[in-house]
């Protein structure tokens, strides 16, 4: 039988040659983590209240911010929380070029960098009472500080509180009660945290290692000041520190 024609139309399909890949010589990526936007040096977790501040501030405005840590045998950091000198070396941001050392300037100065932040109110009035309030915390209360230092893994329940230190504290409540009945809490300025509630933080902290009396309203806010997720996570470093300083763990 004769063998079938192929159709004219019919056309062989030739194969395409691909050309064989070459090694990439390009090393690979190395992806690096972004660097911190600012670092804030602290001193103890367990004694600064100003580190505490400092450090309260930062994570309230979102600043990125790595933490340097100046261990308390350092000659200069044991005074500050000795009270033995000014409270210069912690804590202190540096910021795209800023240094700034004084915990209220931090406090302005994230304000000035952080508005969306709220660190400060909105309305004219509340804003100047938080900066008053804030200033009275910055520059006063020296015997609230010598008497009741701060020592988150203390608890002195039979501490003796100095007539003097009295006062501060009786100041200070009144300085809560005000603000919470003025703007309805549960923080000193209504709904929002501000620079006034880092300011006044470690306070609290205060009141609950020497078992300090408050009325409900302080009382509450004593809580809502420690239930914060920042704060618990204070605490904790806090409690981890090896460093003792003999003269702040005294029941005195």
């Amino acid at each position: 039988m004769p063998q079938a024609l192929a159709s004219r139309d019919s056309k062989p399909v030739a194969k395409k040659k691909t050309a064989p890949r070459k090694a990439s010589s390009a090393a690979p990526k190395v992806v690096r983590a972004a660097a911190p936007a600012a670092t804030l040096t602290i001193s103890s977790r367990n004694y600064s209240s100003w580190s505490l501040r400092g450090w309260l501030l930062v994570r309230f405005a979102g600043l990125p911010c790595e933490p340097v840590l100046v261990s308390a045998d350092d000659a200069d950091a044991r005074k500050e929380l000795l009270l033995l000198a000014p409270s210069i070396r912690v804590p202190c941001l540096t910021h795209e070029g800023a240094k700034v050392w004084n915990t209220l300037a931090i406090a302005q100065y994230l304000a000035e960098v952080c508005p969306e932040a709220g660190l400060l109110p909105a309305d004219r009035l509340a804003r100047a009472h938080c900066h008053a309030i804030c200033g009275e915390m910055n520059s006063g209360f020296a015997n609230l500080r010598a008497s009741l230092p701060m020592n988150l893994r203390g608890s002195f329940p039979k501490h003796k509180v100095w007539s003097r230190a009295v006062d501060d504290i009786e100041r200070i409540v009144e300085i809560w009660r005000e603000c919470l009945q003025a703007y309805g809490g549960p923080w000193l300025f209504g709904a929002r945290r501000t620079m006034a509630d880092a300011m006044y933080a470690p306070v609290a902290t205060r009141f609950l290692t020497y078992h300090v009396k408050l009325d409900e309203a302080c009382a509450a806010y004593c809580r809502t000041v420690m239930a914060m997720p920042e704060m618990q996570e204070w605490v904790a470093l806090a409690k981890a520190e090896p460093d003792e300083i003999e003269e702040l763990d005294m029941d005195f």
